[in-house]
């Protein structure tokens, strides 16, 4: 659990980095997430983080909040909302909530199951899944700024999180996962290769880490990188590909603008 809380704090602090030092009118600049300025990007990460903390430490207070005003209100109703806060305002509040909900997590064992709005999850994926949340949507801020967003070996969660999530790609648009296993090779941003899947299975996903975590969190479209799909499955499940829970989405074309 520690080394996933550091490498979350790691993620928590890169973003912090990139927003520190907006003026108001750039914390309110749309951002690729349709009807999202930054401001609410980041108030989105704090109503999760201020969820997830409730979870892990007050179990059944979250499932109250979760049942009662989260399901009538969204999450605003339940975890904070925006309100009249200035950016400014918005970062501090961050800053404190994420550190709250870190210190949760730092209490649990990697196996322990969390409440959540879907399955129960166990500690570490739930960690992991606050990392990839918080990256993807760095990268929205990012892209809103014009400012780069530079690739680190944490992605290997993100990564990983958008191989393990292939058959819920598939059950989440009402279709059957396919039973063709498919190899991914990745280069990592420190040139390292990440492999899944048996090496020979005749289906490959191949491509830099980076790229293809755009794609499994729909920050690209397939076409819009170099991740190479070799075989039909390989294509298919590229194309249908989403980290994350919810309703099945679709990326918008050049949603980096």
């Amino acid at each position: 659990m520690d080394d996933i809380c550091d490498d979350l704090q790691a993620e928590h602090q890169a973003l912090d980095d990139l927003v520190a030092d907006l003026d108001e009118a750039t914390w309110r600049s749309p951002t690729p997430a349709a009807g999202w300025d930054i401001v609410d990007t980041i108030v989105h990460l704090i109503q999760a983080d201020v969820a997830a903390r409730t979870a892990i430490s007050e179990p059944e207070r979250f499932a109250e909040l979760r049942d009662g005003p989260a399901a009538a209100g969204g999450l605003e109703a339940a975890f904070g909302s925006r309100g009249d806060r200035t950016g400014a305002d918005v970062l501090l509040w961050w800053r404190d909530e994420r550190a709250r909900m870190l210190a949760a997590f730092r209490t649990r064992q990697p196996k322990d199951r969390i409440p959540w709005f879907g399955p129960d999850m166990s500690a570490l994926s739930f960690a992991t899944a606050r990392l990839m949340e918080t990256w993807s949507h760095g990268r929205d801020v990012a892209d809103t700024v014009g400012a780069s967003w530079p690739a680190t070996d944490r992605l290997r969660h993100v990564a990983h999180i958008g191989v393990s999530t292939r058959g819920w790609s598939y059950v989440n648009r009402g279709l059957t996962p396919p039973d063709v296993p498919v190899r991914v090779e990745l280069t990592s941003p420190s040139g390292e290769l990440w492999t899944w899947g048996p090496e020979d299975a005749a289906d490959r996903l191949t491509g830099a880490a980076e790229e293809f975590c755009l794609v499994v969190t729909q920050r690209r479209r397939p076409e819009e990188t170099a991740v190479e799909a070799t075989g039909e499955a390989a294509a298919e499940w590229l194309s249908l590909a989403q980290a994350f829970a919810g309703p099945p989405t679709v990326t918008p074309a050049a949603r980096a603008g």
